[in-house]
């Protein structure tokens, strides 16, 4: 029976069937075969995978991050890392880094950063005499933070599935994202040094000093916003209105490129660290932050440009929401049939190290990822690796930075990286060129997997700092 529901799954993916529908017919062939499961089981367990009031926040955040692609945010940002690290030799391939690391905060997704803000580094790039396939290499291992910084789709959907608290996620995020470009800066320095690069704006204290001060403002903001949300005593007005009123007043006196889109994590972190808002509440918040930025402040959105991105994201819920619900039934089989503690019982019998575990699941994963869509691969596997993770004493949110990261690679990895496609069309590359571009870029990204694996304070230190 297994091997039935194995082989009708796997056959219908070698057809060249959508992964979410040879799931559900896997699923579907081997209730049909048992006879003693209801078929209508196929529909409750697949609407049940999606009834779930955490998964609100998906279509919000892809709301969200679509809002912030289309405002004009992705120019500002832009503007903002170009003034940073511009001056630095290879100073466009920091400026992507730094560029994905802000944009990171409003996305949730490594396609929108490669899609969006990658679209414009790309062609900068090209037209500052930089090869194309190091301007393919730099943006495809940078729009992997896409999804490590916070908010994250791939967070929500393990969260979910995992039964782990989605705030802890989101901030375990932030230390390993920001590692992750400090790999990618000094690879850029040491690509700059080798092939002698050099800056592509001249050094400018001004223009430098702005955008560090864009910084500070952000960091002396979010200081008080946390410091007046944590306070159960004040009312809304000093809690929203009046901070609110300040930092327009600050973002308009001192002309900032990028100071309300940097404030976008700041918001979301802060009011789920405080307890103003849940996780899903937080995506409605960062709609509403989208929103008054698009229509009101930068007024760089139109009721027809709504539509069209209402639509665009109509879609892809859907996608991802159908994907949930056919790994739902899957993952359901899989733990009738005692796949998931078949599988724990070998593992265990390997090793009861943890370490031994971790490498194992490293390796996994990453060929998995190879084939895999991300949002299927985790609503599969978390059941899987659940109780593997309860016996030997894994928090469930380092794992889920180790689990999500690895994805993230397989995103850059053929034969199905959606990340591959993307890149290669942007920058008219063929698939075989753009895989090759992409491969040294690889080091960075398995350097912080390396450290995220077996230093699992490097991921737990700011959820324990922020939820004690």
């Amino acid at each position: 029976m297994n091997a039935f529901f194995f082989g009708s799954f796997l056959a219908a993916m070698a057809t060249g069937i959508p992964i979410a529908i040879a799931m559900a017919i896997g699923s579907l062939a081997y209730i049909w075969l048992s006879g003693t499961i209801p078929p209508l089981t196929v529909v409750h367990r697949m609407v049940g995978g999606v009834d779930s009031f955490p998964l609100l926040a998906v279509p919000f955040f892809i709301f969200a991050g679509n809002l912030m692609n289309s405002a004009g945010i992705t120019n500002r940002i832009y503007d903002f890392a170009l003034a940073l690290v511009g001056w630095m030799k290879g100073g466009l391939g920091h400026v992507n880094v730094v560029g994905s690391v802000v944009f990171a905060g409003m996305s949730g997704t490594a396609v929108a950063d490669a899609g969006g803000l990658g679209t414009i580094e790309i062609k900068a790039m090209k037209d500052h005499g930089y090869p194309v396939e190091f301007a393919v290499g730099i943006t495809a291992a940078s729009s992997t933070l896409g999804p490590i910084i916070p908010p994250s789709l791939p967070m929500v959907i393990y969260g979910v599935q995992a039964n782990a608290s989605i705030g802890k996620l989101f901030a375990a995020g932030f230390v390993p994202g920001i590692v992750m470009a400090l790999f990618m800066m000094f690879m850029v320095a040491w690509y700059a040094r080798v092939r002698n690069y050099g800056a592509d704006i001249a050094f400018s204290w001004p223009r430098m000093g702005g955008a560090f001060v864009e910084l500070l403002a952000v960091a002396v903001v979010a200081l008080a916003l946390f410091r007046l949300w944590g306070d159960q005593e004040l009312g809304g007005l000093f809690k929203f209105g009046l901070p609110l009123a300040a930092v327009l007043v600050v973002d308009r006196w001192m002309k900032f490129r990028a100071f309300m889109a940097l404030l976008t994590p700041v918001i979301l972190i802060g009011g789920m660290a405080s307890g103003l808002f849940t996780p899903t509440e937080a995506a409605v918040a960062a709609v509403a932050w989208a929103l008054f930025l698009g229509f009101v402040w930068y007024r760089t959105l139109n009721w027809r440009m709504l539509v069209k991105i209402s639509m665009d994201t109509i879609e892809t819920t859907a996608t991802v929401l159908f994907i949930v619900a056919a790994a739902s039934i899957f993952a359901w089989v899989l733990t009738t049939t005692q796949v998931t503690e078949a599988i724990a019982h070998w593992v265990l019998s390997i090793s009861s190290e943890p370490w031994v575990f971790l490498l194992l699941a490293n390796l996994f994963l990453l060929f998995v990822g190879c084939f895999m869509e991300t949002i299927a691969a985790i609503t599969i596997l978390v059941p899987v690796f659940s109780p593997i993770i309860a016996k030997l004493g894994i928090d469930p949110i380092h794992f889920g930075l180790v689990m999500v990261l690895n994805l993230m690679i397989g995103l850059l990895t053929p034969p199905v990286g959606m990340v591959l496609f993307v890149l290669a069309k942007v920058s008219k590359l063929s698939f075989e060129r753009t895989v090759v571009a992409i491969a040294p870029w690889m080091l960075p990204l398995f350097a912080t997997l390396i450290l995220i694996t077996f230093v699992p304070e490097v991921v737990l230190w700011l959820p324990r700092l922020l939820y004690p």
